[in-house]
């Protein structure tokens, strides 16, 4: 009998130290002023890992990081892969409440800090989860119980730990709410990441010589998407510590950038400059929108800026994404294209049932790249998910859509009235649950108005408490009152006092009325 070769499907942390060990003078890490090959990077990251296992920290155990942009960031990332820790990103724009609660729901063990956070931690030290023992901050000062990076990472080795990682493993879990509330903790296998890289990698067109840009928080979904496919393809990461259209330009000229991924809104002021003041851009060959809809207009003048064009992506961090190739936008302007490969989609109705061509209902998807669930959330896994006839499983996106004759799918509504402000997924209930505890509220609705700099913005319809009159000064209050208590990019651009809201029968506010109702304001 043939006994053959005994082998397996390598997963990211082994297939990045292959790259370190053969991508020997490659460019890896381009990052402020740190510029790494191959080799140093994944040394680098060898070393965060290692001095976690030292400090304790076993495979499976949760480690949060609330850092800036940088180096340090994508080591801390690396790192904790090969470790075997999982790695819990958090955006640095929500508020204390949120954090906290993130941490505790994941029962973080270490805490990774860049500097620029390290106050903002420590003043919240007596409300950390009691699970946590390891805290580092690569800045300079310290506190009692903290470690210096460069401290932390001194005289351990710089070779991959020598660690079992089963493919089943979490890598990270990425948090979609929790700032009122029990957060949501979206879970991603090795397996999982692994697979979702390749695919990826794939529908964007990311190659070995591929160097991407990176202007979005490293924490985003959408940034991840970029950095694995990039990674994975042994490429080159260039990572800005934040967004400027005019560097952004200017840095794809320098470095002959090949790939990015942004928001709209990115993708308009970067389009307006390269219009008015062309580049360089020649070196671009895909660059990847999500987030929120790409408008036609937009699109349009995209394809007249960028020879490469851009590829609409629409997905949800849960596992559900499309994708329309540059190829296929004439015509189909509005379309988000057609499934990730090997990914199903379906229509259905409110009752389950598959929808003619044509007809709006929920988007509901299945593949390798889904969720397995959500952490410590059996209810809310449960909810996304939906049996068909056949017993196959699927998930809901909570998105209303339609395909056309060709399979190209196009977004109606979000039934989950979801607000998307610079990229970032703002849940309105969060908002509401704390517009609420204001004593001149009777109720309250919050809903997304167009923004040019955000895309939306959030704005808050507010009846007022009978016998209340909510003139300026009391709508300003009510405003400043919630952005107190609201994360950064969760505050309320608006107070707008309403005599009711509308509602269906059984008590839901119709918030696609109150949209239609209030389009005409921009702020």
């Amino acid at each position: 009998m043939f006994r053959g070769f005994e082998s397996s499907s390598p997963l990211l942390p082994e297939i990045f130290a292959l790259h370190g060990k053969w991508q020997v003078r490659k460019p890896a890490l381009i990052a402020g002023g740190v510029r790494e090959t191959w080799p140093e990077m994944m040394s680098s990251s060898h070393r965060v890992a290692n001095a976690l296992i030292q400090s304790g920290v076993q495979v499976g155990d949760a480690v949060a990081i609330v850092m800036s942009n940088g180096a340090h960031m994508v080591h801390a990332f690396l790192g904790c892969m090969s470790a075997g820790a999982v790695s819990v990103p958090i955006n640095l724009s929500v508020s204390d409440d949120a954090l906290v609660n993130m941490l505790i729901d994941a029962k973080t063990v270490a805490l990774l800090v860049t500097g620029d956070q390290f106050e903002r931690i420590v003043n919240l030290q007596t409300r950390l989860p009691s699970t946590l023992s390891v805290c580092v901050t690569t800045g300079t000062e310290s506190e009692p119980g903290w470690a210096v990076w460069d401290e932390f990472i001194s005289g351990v080795a710089d070779t991959a730990p020598n660690i079992n990682i089963e493919d089943d493993a979490i890598l990270n879990v990425i948090y979609s709410s929790g700032t009122t509330g029990v957060p949501k903790g979206i879970v991603h296998t090795h397996r999982g990441r692994r697979d979702w890289a390749y695919d990826l990698a794939i529908a964007l067109r990311y190659h070995g010589a591929a160097k991407s840009l990176f202007t979005i928080g490293l924490y985003s979904n959408i940034s991840w998407v970029s950095m694995l496919a990039t990674l994975l393809a042994g490429g080159t990461l260039v990572v800005h510590d934040k967004f400027d259209e005019a560097v952004f330009l200017d840095t794809v000229a320098r470095e002959r950038i090949t790939h990015t991924a942004m928001v709209p809104i990115q993708f308009q002021r970067v389009t307006d400059l390269q219009l008015a003041e062309p580049r360089n851009v020649s070196s671009m060959t895909a660059m990847m929108s999500a987030g929120s809809p790409l408008r036609e207009p937009l699109k349009r003048r995209i394809f007249e800026a960028f020879p490469c064009g851009i590829i609409e992506l629409y997905g949800l961090t849960e596992g559900i994404i499309t994708t329309l190739d540059p190829e296929d936008a004439e015509g189909r302007w509005s379309s988000v294209g057609r499934p990730l490969i090997g990914t199903d989609i379906a229509i259905i109705d409110d009752e389950g049932r598959g929808v003619p061509v044509g007809t709006s209902g929920e988007i509901v998807s299945r593949g390798r790249i889904t969720m397995p669930g959500y952490l410590n959330r059996a209810d809310a896994s449960q909810e996304s998910e939906y049996i068909d006839a056949n017993g196959q499983q699927w998930l809901r996106s909570g998105d209303i859509g339609q395909l056309d004759d060709e399979g190209f799918l196009y977004i109606v509504d979000r039934k989950k009235d979801m607000i998307l402000s610079g990229g970032q997924n703002i849940y309105p209930q969060d908002i509401e649950a704390v517009v609420a505890l204001h004593e001149t509220v009777y109720d309250v609705a919050v809903i997304g108005a167009p923004s040019e700099r955000w895309g939306e913005t959030p704005i808050a319809l507010v009846v007022p408490t009978p016998g209340v009159t909510l003139c300026d000064d009391c709508r300003a209050a009510i405003r400043t009152f919630a952005n107190e208590r609201l994360g950064k990019q969760q505050r309320i651009a608006d107070v707008i006092a309403v005599t009711e809201l509308p509602r269906n029968p059984n008590g839901k506010i119709l918030k696609r009325e109150l949209r239609a109702q209030f389009t005409h304001l921009h702020y």
